[in-house]
């Protein structure tokens, strides 16, 4: 026994060593990701503490410790209210919409970038659809507003070329969620394509050069060679974005909004800067943000797990 405790204490101790002799080797390498991990830690990982309000009556004169404390009454009232229940049906159906039109968008794009032939004219392609992503929304919303408007740029062209009388595209409910999905295919559509075309980078040529001495048409080399060749990108990217189905964009919601369509328009992440912030119900707000976490982490493994069911990777 003495002699297993005395062979056990060098052990540690070179371990130690190893340990402190491998990150003074690899310290310019520590010292480069730590502002990144600073950054989650700071900025992430403490205000996760402040979720506790979400289970108190929350005064920011009483604090945390005196706050009284009310359990799961916040989170009964997101079920509970109908303005909640219309708010986070608002939320599904606008995230349904993104998915169902802006997501596929980044796919088709780069598989039509990858079959063209002329580089150059594939440069300038990316360019002009990269560009946009680099505004921000009160750019974009400002630049829809002109062009929308009663006398604005689209109604002018409608007039001269049909006779149509001005439509008013940002008071009417009903064009507010598809000027909400055309505005994000336009501004990230781009952007996200990028991803795709580094996943068809990967693709040996040779697959191609086999295909058209087998007589493949186009289309056959894009349907067995590009498609499968983007799938397990397109499932993760799927399981992320599932993630954030109950996230709609705040800033670009909140500036599309107005009095109009504020019935139609208003979402979760609107409804709880309306409610929390601006009525001073800090709880009932931090527990609609804790709700909406919980549900994109269940998304992520329910989907996760079924893309795993069906032979791909995920994302874990």
């Amino acid at each position: 026994m003495e002699q297993a405790d005395v062979t056990a204490i060098p052990r540690a101790t070179r371990k130690n060593r190893r340990l402190g002799d491998r990150l003074w080797r690899e310290r310019y390498l520590f010292l480069l990701v730590m502002p990144g991990l600073l950054y989650f830690i700071v900025y992430r990982y403490i205000p996760m503490l402040g979720n506790i309000i979400a289970f108190q009556d929350y005064s920011p004169f009483r604090g945390f410790v005196h706050s009284d404390w009310v359990g799961f009454r916040h989170f009964r009232t997101i079920f509970s209210d109908r303005e909640v229940i219309r708010v986070l049906g608002n939320t599904l159906l606008l995230s349904f919409l993104q998915i169902a039109f802006a997501f596929p968008v980044p796919v088709v794009l780069a598989v039509m970038l990858n079959e063209l032939r002329s580089e150059r004219f594939k440069r300038v392609v990316q360019s002009i659809i990269y560009l946009p992503h680099f505004l921000s929304w009160v750019v974009v919303i400002g630049i829809a507003t002109i062009f929308l408007k009663t006398e604005g740029l689209v109604n002018r062209l409608l007039d001269l070329m049909f006779g149509m009388e001005p439509i008013s595209f940002l008071q009417q409910p009903g064009w507010f969620m598809p000027l909400i999905v055309l505005e994000v295919i336009w501004k990230e559509a781009g952007w996200g394509t990028i991803i795709f075309l580094a996943a068809l980078a990967g693709v040996s040529p040779s697959l191609y050069e086999a295909a058209v001495v087998d007589g493949a048409s186009r289309w056959r080399q894009i349907w067995h060679i590009t498609l499968p060749a983007l799938r397990s990108t397109i499932v993760i990217l799927f399981i992320l974005r599932l993630g954030t189905v109950l996230d709609s964009g705040f800033e670009q919601v909140f500036l599309m909004l107005n009095p109009f369509t504020m019935d139609i328009g208003n979402v979760l992440d609107t409804y709880v800067y309306f409610k929390g912030i601006q009525q001073a119900d800090f709880s009932f707000g931090t527990a609609v943000g804790l709700f909406k976490s919980v549900v994109g982490f269940i998304l992520i493994l329910a989907a996760n797990r079924l893309a795993k069911r069906f032979g791909d990777e995920g994302v874990f």
